[in-house]
């Protein structure tokens, strides 16, 4: 109701709230790590005491995982009939659901059958929110909020992480109820989500297709480079704590504590980072440390290196804000939505056959092998990053190579 008091001619101030879209950004953020973190941390120690996994198991546990990720390009066509901001609070519930389940099958086929539902709302979500904060946040001040979504999402990990110690350690919890918990979690941040939020809309119509520009092809090709290189960390540099080392459950989860404690101070500073000194410095930096991490690994003597290593090489996806902001600075407002999903597709190209490749051929021979193909993957990333532009804008996409004027919209 009107105040009566206020003169007619007077436009009525709007009412400051919380319920920003930046807020739901960064709850969405904080809700899908909090079971997926649960999930990670326990995943190595689930599948090798319980499931009985070798190195080709969990290669083909990882391959099935990344597939979801590679179909990530048909989220185009989900969103003719459901809005961005609904899918992602839908595949926020079918990541909580399938952490949930994982504890009930114990095998072989149960766990990738779990791992697959897990990974089909996780991949989804991670398209659309990318998506959503392209297009809901001002690219002036892109990279610090996507720097404190990243912070949000460290926040919850370590809450994530700090609960799988505490019950493993303290309580002497069984995994299935650790992932019941973290699961029901997520499912019930999605529906306060659902509830509490209105609906928002981005500032320009996102157009409903499959959508490859020419001028966009250095960011496709760092992307691609960045699946591969997810690989070695998600996959292998956590097996060789467990396998070579012989980290228990707990002490994995402490060490992801870590790493989601350092990130959730550094993130936020370093979208300041990118904000004074370009994309084009941020990137170079994050490759020049994977090529010494990466080598660091191949050669790891004891279990401490390995955990320094691990905390350095998590540090690291925090520069993915970087490939981000170039993207919003470089596309067309009315591509976000088309070339996220597309982009995670061709981000998972690489994650879906490395997984099984290497746990199958290169790591029965020596897991040194398969962390030199990781410093060579960071070094062919290096170059590639020499690339950018120091102000990357439509138009002046690349230094060297296929550059254009935007594409007018069909």
């Amino acid at each position: 109701m009107a105040d009566t008091d206020q003169p007619a001619d007077t436009p009525a101030k709007p009412l400051k709230t919380w319920r920003t879209p930046e807020v739901c950004l960064v709850l969405m953020a904080a809700a899908a790590p909090f079971s997926f973190s649960i999930w990670m941390a326990l995943l190595n120690n689930f599948a090798h005491d319980q499931a009985h996994f070798g190195g080709t198991e969990i290669g083909i546990l990882q391959s099935l995982r990344e597939i979801p990720g590679f179909l990530a390009f048909t989220a185009v066509f989900v969103l003719l009939i459901l809005r961005e901001q609904v899918f992602a609070v839908l595949s926020l519930s079918l990541l909580g659901l399938g952490v949930a389940l994982t504890g009930f099958f114990p095998t072989e086929y149960g766990l990738y059958f779990t791992t697959v539902i897990m990974s089909v709302g996780f991949h989804y979500f991670e398209t659309i929110q990318m998506s959503l904060s392209l297009q809901w946040l001002p690219k002036e001040i892109a990279p610090k909020a996507l720097g404190w979504q990243m912070s949000a999402k460290s926040v919850a990990s370590i809450a994530a992480f700090g609960l799988v110690w505490l019950g493993l350690e303290l309580l002497g919890l069984d995994f299935i109820w650790l992932y019941m918990f973290g699961g029901g979690v997520t499912v019930a941040l999605a529906l306060y989500i659902w509830a509490t939020f209105p609906r928002y809309e981005g500032h320009e119509v996102q157009h409903k297709k499959i959508i490859l520009r020419k001028r966009y092809w250095l960011y496709y090709a760092l992307t691609f480079m960045g699946g591969a290189r997810r690989q070695i960390f998600v996959v292998f540099a956590g097996f060789l704590l467990v396998s070579k080392f012989g980290y228990s459950a707990s002490e994995v989860a402490a060490l992801y504590l870590a790493n989601h404690i350092i990130t959730s101070f550094v993130a936020p500073m370093l979208g300041g980072f990118i904000t004074r000194f370009g994309e084009r410095n941020a990137l170079i930096v994050e490759y020049i440390g994977l090529i010494a991490v990466f080598l660091g690994y191949a050669y790891a003597a004891t279990p401490e290196v390995a955990a320094v290593l691990y905390v350095l090489d998590h540090l690291f996806f925090s520069f993915a804000i970087a490939q981000k902001s170039y993207l919003q600075k470089i596309a067309d407002a009315r591509d976000i939505a088309a070339t996220s999903s597309v982009s995670f597709s061709i981000n998972h190209i690489a994650a879906v056959a490395i997984p099984f490749l290497f746990g199958a051929f290169l790591w029965p021979i020596s897991p040194v092998y398969v962390f030199i193909a990781g410093a060579i993957m960071a070094g062919v990333s290096l170059i590639l990053s020499l690339n950018v532009p120091r102000t990357p804008l439509p138009g002046n996409e690349v230094v060297v190579g296929h550059r254009s004027v935007p594409i007018a919209a069909e």
